[in-house]
């Protein structure tokens, strides 16, 4: 039972004894209050998770800290003109939004590369001459009016007849050229088997939804049958692309790296226990040429980036996840960058968690607006050559960079431990070594949104198939999934790169040497032109 005063007791105890009393209550209270804040925060947080919008975008007004350019050089604020910004109180107004202007030539550029079917519209000469009579006519220019068309999906059978020749008087036997079958003894072709690759991997319609709506064409296949086509060519066509693209991923200087938990069905575990997709991309900085691979495991243990990571050497830009720095500890041609979106990420949990009249008062509001003064100065060097952004960040950036870290040192002892702010400091000082890394190289991206867009993709599509079915299902989606992102990372279209490659890859599988695929990159100037995005010029 707890045990209460009375106005008695306390007025029989020494004074010494209720200072005593007095002083562990207040600790007491300090120590309530501290949790209920955290939980109150984590309440909020909650809450906005499950109701509020999922934009991590951040107002504020230019110059609203004290990042300043002087005679061209840049002058950063200290830590006394920091915690007077943050103690003034002032309500400093966000950015108003405008609408942007439209741009000039637009529908010009969207039309461009479409294929273009005149439909003329005239009048009979009995027309004509009812309305002009016998004074005649003459013909102006025709108005022109443009409207897009459609033509829904169409099914059939495509039924070969191959000519059959035999000797008059040898038993030799020709049959004429003929493309073999994609899978023996199956009707499946590589126009269908593309579609149903782009409706899964691409648009996110899981089988049995492909199963319904091509029962709507007249046309039964089974989510089944459709499920064990997909797998075969995966593994026996696709995957020769997939591992001569992760060749030629180690030739560059910077790669980015993410994962994503997913549930799969049949793989020999308890219901319910958890594998990855790990995805690996080249640099966000590499406009062209860009390589997307999936790659399926089973846990998230460092083994698994340590293979795929075997052969490269460079910077491998992360979310700070601990198991990259263990590979990297292992090896002196590999280093990890780290990532500011994630830096950021917490302030702004923090700043949504609290009410909107405190937000911009709070420590966690200024973090976010200075790590948002360095994104909008790295955004300025953008589309400088490699060697004089590297230049540029030096003298403009990495003084920001600076100063953001003193502060937070600063500030770190002034707010509740394991709050989301608090939270949020730790992380940046833990990870600084590796958020400064691209300071030092013009080709290192300052986060790894690049990475965490370009798994997106299977994000969308695991809420609506919610989990695979076999380890050789998450093994097949891996690769077809890599494909797929490749493709649209390199402005082609899923669809027609699908069919092409799974007409093509079939006729070299005897090919002694893998030559071949060079003519079969996303980037390959021989590349059909079926293939590329209607107005994208071919990547050089």
């Amino acid at each position: 039972m707890d045990f209460q005063y009375t106005e008695e007791k306390l007025n029989s105890l020494d004074k010494e004894t209720l200072i005593h009393l007095f002083l562990s209550q207040q600790e007491q209270l300090k120590n309530i209050d501290h949790t209920l804040q955290l939980v109150l925060e984590q309440v909020a947080d909650l809450k906005r998770h499950r109701f509020g919008r999922s934009s991590e975008r951040h107002e504020v007004t230019d110059g609203q800290i004290s990042f300043m350019e002087t005679d061209g050089q840049i002058v950063f604020f200290n830590e006394p003109e920091a915690v007077a910004a943050e103690d003034s109180g002032e309500d400093l107004e966000a950015v108003p939004h405008r609408r942007p202007k439209k741009k000039q030539g637009k529908r010009e550029e969207d039309l461009e590369g479409l294929p273009v079917v005149v439909v003329e519209h005239s009048l009979t000469p009995e027309e004509l001459a009812a309305r002009f009579g016998k004074d005649g006519f003459k013909q102006l220019p025709d108005e022109v009016y443009r409207r897009y068309s459609f033509t829904p999906a169409k099914v059939g059978v495509e039924e070969h007849h191959v000519k059959v020749y035999a000797g008059k008087k040898t038993d030799e036997i020709v049959r004429a050229p003929h493309p073999e079958g994609l899978l023996k003894g199956s009707l499946v072709s590589p126009s269908l088997e593309a579609a149903i690759m782009n409706a899964k991997y691409v648009n996110a319609m899981p089988l049995y939804r492909q199963e319904k709506e091509f029962e709507r064409y007249g046309l039964h296949i089974s989510r089944q049958n459709m499920a064990n086509w997909t797998i075969q060519c995966a593994d026996r066509y696709l995957a020769i692309l997939y591992d001569y693209l992760h060749e030629k991923m180690y030739g560059y200087h910077v790669l980015q790296a993410d994962e994503t938990p997913v549930l799969v069905n049949k793989d020999g575990r308890p219901a319910g226990s958890k594998s990855y997709m790990w995805v690996y991309r080249t640099g966000m900085m590499y406009t062209e040429c860009q390589i997307i691979l999936y790659e399926y495991q089973r846990t998230r243990n460092a083994s698994h980036p340590r293979e795929f990571l075997r052969d490269f050497s460079g910077i491998c830009v992360t979310d700070g996840y601990q198991v990259y720095h263990t590979v990297e500890s292992e090896r002196e041609d590999l280093k990890i960058a780290g990532c500011w979106s994630h830096a950021r990420r917490r302030f702004d949990e923090a700043v949504k968690a609290l009410p909107k009249e405190k937000q911009r008062d709070s420590r966690a509001y200024l973090a976010l607006s200075m790590i948002q003064a360095i994104y909008r100065e790295e955004k300025q060097l953008k589309d400088l050559p490699v060697q004089e952004r590297q230049n540029r960040r030096q003298l403009s950036v990495r003084p920001l960079v600076e100063a953001y870290f003193t502060w937070v040192r600063e500030n770190i002892p002034r707010v509740p431990q394991k709050s989301k702010t608090w939270e949020g400091f730790n992380y940046s000082l833990n990870q600084e070594k590796y958020l400064k890394v691209f300071l030092e190289d013009g080709e290192v991206p300052m986060d790894n949104n690049a990475a965490e867009q370009s798994i997106r993709g299977f994000c969308i599509g695991k809420k609506n198939w919610v989990m695979i079915d076999t380890v050789a299902g998450a093994s097949s989606s891996a690769i077809i999934y890599s494909i797929a992102e490749t493709a649209k990372a390199n402005n082609l279209k899923p669809y027609d790169y699908f069919e092409y490659l799974l007409t093509e890859i079939p006729k070299h599988l005897d090919d002694t040497d893998r030559s071949f695929l060079e003519g079969l990159l996303p980037w390959a100037p021989g590349l059909p032109a079926n293939c590329r995005k209607p107005g994208k010029t071919e990547a050089k």
